[in-house]
């Protein structure tokens, strides 16, 4: 099988960024990646507790689409490869009326969607730790004032999270975890005025 050029991880072509409006293609890409960038399906499966025939279809997808390469068969079944060598895939933001930005939102809708499905199933298990420095299991949602210093900082510690969850798989590494975050600038509303009190009736 000739190999194609390798794609340097930054999708912004719309049809490229649609190929992981779907969680399940989405899931696919992280647990490759998670997986060292290669790896034969049943593996993937295994990573994601599916059926190895269940996801054919979208490593197909994803290969024609051109963010995956399948490799030649060999003793431990079919096996992909991401095609950015390595190199996690980034989306690459248009914003504006653009039908990149349209993609790129339907993707952090799917991403959202999986954060939800992790949460719940995790919440589930009575034996994973919810407070102390190894919590593992946590939600939130903070809305504040920032400046330029501090939206640096906020972009640094973001970056740092992303290195740390990018490590591959060793002795004392041996955990997975999920991570999903949506940082956004708010437009602020200005103040309602109260509605003055009808005639008539008593304010409370």
């Amino acid at each position: 099988m000739a190999r194609r050029e390798r794609h340097d991880g930054k999708l912004e072509h719309p049809r490229e960024v649609e190929l992981l409006a779907s969680p399940i293609r989405q899931e696919i890409v992280d647990t490759l990646e998670a997986l060292g960038g290669e790896a034969p399906v049943a593996a993937i499966a295994a990573q994601l507790g599916r059926p190895a025939d269940g996801l054919y279809y979208h490593l197909r997808l994803l290969a024609a689409g051109g963010l995956l390469d399948e490799l030649p068969t060999d003793g431990d079944g079919r096996r992909y490869r991401t095609r950015s060598g390595g190199a996690r895939l980034r989306l690459r933001y248009r914003p504006g009326a653009t039908a990149n930005a349209r993609a790129v939102a339907r993707v952090a809708a799917g991403m959202l969607r999986i954060a939800g499905r992790d949460f719940g199933a995790a919440l589930g298990d009575p034996a994973v730790a919810v407070e102390g420095p190894r919590r593992a299991l946590w939600a939130s949602r903070t809305k504040g004032w920032v400046g330029a210093a501090e939206l640096e900082e906020i972009n640094r510690l973001l970056l740092r999270l992303g290195e740390l969850l990018r490590r591959p798989r060793a002795p004392r590494r041996d955990r997975l975890l999920s991570l999903t975050w949506v940082l956004a600038p708010v437009a602020a509303r200005p103040a309602r005025r109260a509605a003055a009190p009808r005639r008539g009736r008593r304010s409370i």
